[in-house]
């Protein structure tokens, strides 16, 4: 038998979270991109081998492998609000003494999920212009092989990722009110 806990997180505590991911980002800023995404790759794993998983935070660990796999994709292009958004969730995940230390039994990923949450809500229809992108280039590459021209495949990518950046931003622009960021 599974339970259902909703509850409503209020302005003021989504400014705590945002405050939190802020600061996570703030402690780190010298940090590379690449390092934060290797130092989160580590954590997962470390996660992983503590197996069993809560399944609130199991079913949470592969939007997070997507969304460091957006941030990585060279051909994406991740716009840089979009990335520091990202890298903030990185930071605070992979942070053990966060809001709520995760070496506490069950409940210490909590705090994690929740903002993993908000900004998978927040980040909604980059995520999926992301995963439109991803179909199209697998399509595209399928349909047309290897020996295809190069500099056409880059030209069709490129803009196929920008009418969907466009589309994003117009999405989000649209949801600006309930963002978290």
């Amino acid at each position: 038998m599974s339970l259902k806990i909703s509850f409503e997180l209020s302005d003021r505590d989504l400014k705590y979270f945002r405050d939190a991911l802020k600061h996570s980002r703030n402690t780190v800023r010298h940090a590379d991109e690449a390092e934060v995404v290797e130092a989160i790759r580590d954590v997962l794993e470390e996660i992983r081998s503590n197996e069993p998983l809560p399944d609130f935070v199991a079913d949470r660990l592969p939007e997070i492998e997507l969304f460091m796999q957006m941030l990585t994709d060279d051909e994406w292009q991740l716009p840089d609000g979009d990335r520091e958004r990202l890298l903030s969730m990185f930071i605070y995940f992979g942070d053990p003494e966060d809001i709520l230390p995760d070496d506490i039994p069950v409940i210490g990923y909590l705090d994690d999920v929740i903002v993993v949450e908000l900004i998978m809500q927040d980040l909604y229809h980059v995520r999926e212009a992301y995963q439109d992108f991803c179909s199209f280039r697998a399509s595209f590459d399928q349909e047309h092989g290897k020996s295809f021209d190069s500099a056409v495949r880059r030209d069709r990518i490129d803009r196929r990722r920008q009418q969907l950046h466009q589309r994003m931003q117009r999405r989000s622009a649209a949801r600006k009110s309930v963002r978290l960021w």
